[in-house]
């Protein structure tokens, strides 16, 4: 039996919202520790880190690990169902071939169930890549730090910034962790439960001057 409660769908809508430009379908790993998610876009360029912790929900149980495919954008169908204040349940059996979204409304006088069917899907659980990065200002929700070891210089494609700014509703604060010749790393902490992460590769210096669109590239230097 899985079952995840979130008092507010509100959470997992803004989580549908940051990744449903680059997923169309992905698989969530619920265990016992939470709520997982690892999964590449088509043109296997940018990478989603998707970790719900089990602590962060108000009602949350796994009695076994269960893999589960999703289609994103039938997930984000049935989301705008749910008000915004509406709690949201997620539930399934052991060996599942569906899952049921449960809305009910804050004086639990509203309540809706959708069933969706799960999606078999051939995917391995990918690791989680860590980079080390980090000024100071009056206003520490405002400030920009910088932590820099080395100089570096990327560039990186701007469709995939725009898909990665999209989880700004999640958090006031974004961590940029770069290195040369390694992915991006783009971090958004979701409230106490948990966080995003996005990893872009960088664009070779090849593939940019013969790259027609190459004015639509973003490069950073620090």
């Amino acid at each position: 039996m899985f079952e995840a409660r979130l008092v507010q769908s509100a959470i997992l809508k803004k989580v549908l919202d940051a990744i449903k430009d680059l997923l169309t379908e992905a698989t969530f790993e619920c265990s016992d520790s939470g709520i997982q998610v690892q999964a590449m876009d088509n043109a296997h360029v940018s990478l989603v880190s998707l970790n719900l912790r089990s602590d962060g929900f108000d009602k949350y149980r796994c009695d076994r690990n269960l893999s589960m495919g999703m289609s994103i954008a039938c997930m984000s169908k049935i989301l705008r169902c749910a008000g915004s204040e509406d709690t949201v349940t997620l539930r399934a059996v052991d060996n599942p071939e569906n899952i049921t979204f449960i809305f009910e409304s804050p004086n639990k006088e509203k309540l809706a169930e959708y069933e969706m069917k799960l999606i078999n899907m051939d995917q391995e659980h990918l690791a989680t890549i860590k980079l080390a990065q980090t000024a100071d200002a009056d206003n520490e929700e405002e400030a920009v730090v910088v932590n820099m070891q080395e100089p570096v210089k990327l560039t990186f494609s701007c469709r995939y910034l725009n898909c990665f700014i999209k989880a700004g509703p999640l958090c006031a604060q974004v961590q940029l962790s770069m290195s040369n010749d390694v992915p991006l790393v783009c971090e958004y902490k979701i409230g106490d439960i948990g966080h995003i992460r996005y990893y872009l590769a960088p664009k070779i210096d090849d593939d940019e001057e013969n790259d027609p669109f190459r004015f639509l590239n973003a490069s950073f230097s620090v």
